[in-house]
């Protein structure tokens, strides 16, 4: 059997990993336009329990990946200046190319060496493949290639996002809402690396526009989220890697496969970053699709079908919860208005997974907050 794999993100490499671990017999490629240490943004967050599903079906790739995380117990909502404290919201963080090294190294020990530097405009051009795997994202080419027949539908938010870092070093998972003469704002930061965090600038479409950020200079641009966020950053600079201003891309395809083709990962469902899911979704897409393939190596249809039917569920409840999620932040200027402790409420239970009777258990020195706040 060969296995064509367009995309040398997360979801590509671990799947070429796991196909080739438990079938060294098949030929896995790996196709990847950019280099090796290219990537946009900084870093990724997980949240506690998101890894659990690695290390029960990877120990070993969990391993690998443990001294690179940085890890918190709390998270912390900043709204008129006021930080409220969520305990017992676990989360881990690793920058985005120490991932990307820690999986290239995974595939290295397998034996699949990803052919880096290598532009596919034309699917024939991967030759003949038993099975081509669509992990090459958003903009994914194999899924473009038979667009209706996926029945792709890619849904852009109002919002405009863009991803710096800092060296200003965060003790967790943070989000800060500030009102400027200008309107509104949002960061997402937390820490990545020892010495590096990442910090995710996000407004609405009016400020977006009243601001100017439409055109200016990116540099500028950067300049003006500094002295948005001065009290944030405490004079530390933010960094630019390819951070343009975005509009968050909803992609939902009707099917997950089309003949010998499969998509994985942000080609075929996006999770919006609020939530921090979407690697986490590529991951255990990578994970679903080699353990079908891998009970029915010589039947690449029933495997396909069987990917879809015990992934989709599941993938379900996290897209679900991010698009919830995704239309709280499409709304935050308006929550803006609330108080700090009842912002700060909306906010943890804004996806739909939690309830204040869950909260209780998971954050009580939180709701013990609120409810005192309640009582006045």
């Amino acid at each position: 059997m060969r296995i064509a794999i367009l995309g040398a993100g997360p979801s590509g490499l671990y799947l070429a990993y796991l196909l080739r671990r438990r079938r060294p017999d098949i030929a896995v490629e790996v196709y990847e336009q950019n280099p090796p240490d290219a990537t946009f943004g900084f870093g990724l967050v997980f949240s506690e329990r998101a890894l659990e599903f690695l290390n029960e079906d990877d120990p070993e790739t969990y391993a690998a990946m443990a001294p690179a995380l940085e890890r918190w117990n709390d998270s912390v909502v900043v709204h008129r200046g006021e930080a409220i404290r969520i305990d017992g919201m676990g989360y881990t963080g690793i920058g985005r190319l120490r991932l990307l090294e820690i999986l290239q190294g995974r595939a290295r020990s397998v034996g699949v060496a990803p052919r880096y530097g290598t532009v596919v405009d034309d699917l024939a051009a991967l030759g003949p493949a038993d099975l081509i795997v669509g992990a090459d994202g958003v903009n994914s080419l194999v899924r473009r290639a038979h667009e209706a027949e996926f029945g792709t539908t890619i849904t852009p938010l109002n919002n405009r996002f863009a991803w710096f870092g800092t060296s200003k070093s965060f003790d967790a998972l943070s989000h800060t809402f500030v009102a400027t003469e200008l309107g509104h704002f949002n960061a997402h930061h937390h820490r990545h690396a020892p010495d590096m965090s990442t910090f995710v600038v996000e407004m609405d479409e009016a400020t977006f526009r009243r601001g100017g950020f439409e055109t200016m200079d990116p540099e500028a641009a950067r300049e003006q989220c500094e002295r948005i966020f001065a009290n944030v950053l405490d004079g530390h600079p933010l960094i630019s890697n390819k951070s343009i201003w975005r509009q968050f891309p909803k992609v939902v395809n009707r099917r997950w496969s089309v003949g010998r083709h499969v998509l994985l990962g942000d080609a075929l469902h996006t999770a919006h970053f609020s939530i921090g899911s979407g690697t986490r979704l590529a991951l255990e897409d990578a994970i679903a699709l080699a353990r079908a393939l891998d009970r029915h190596i010589d039947d690449v249809p029933a495997a396909l079908a069987a990917y879809r039917a015990a992934r989709e569920p599941v993938a379900a409840k996290l897209v679900a919860a991010a698009s919830a999620s995704a239309a709280w932040y499409e709304g935050f200027a308006g929550h803006m208005a609330l108080p700090p402790m009842e912002f700060a409420m909306r906010y943890i239970t804004r996806s739909g997974r939690v309830d204040r009777e869950r909260l209780r258990k998971l954050s009580p020195g939180f709701v013990a907050a609120y409810e005192a706040a309640e009582r006045g």
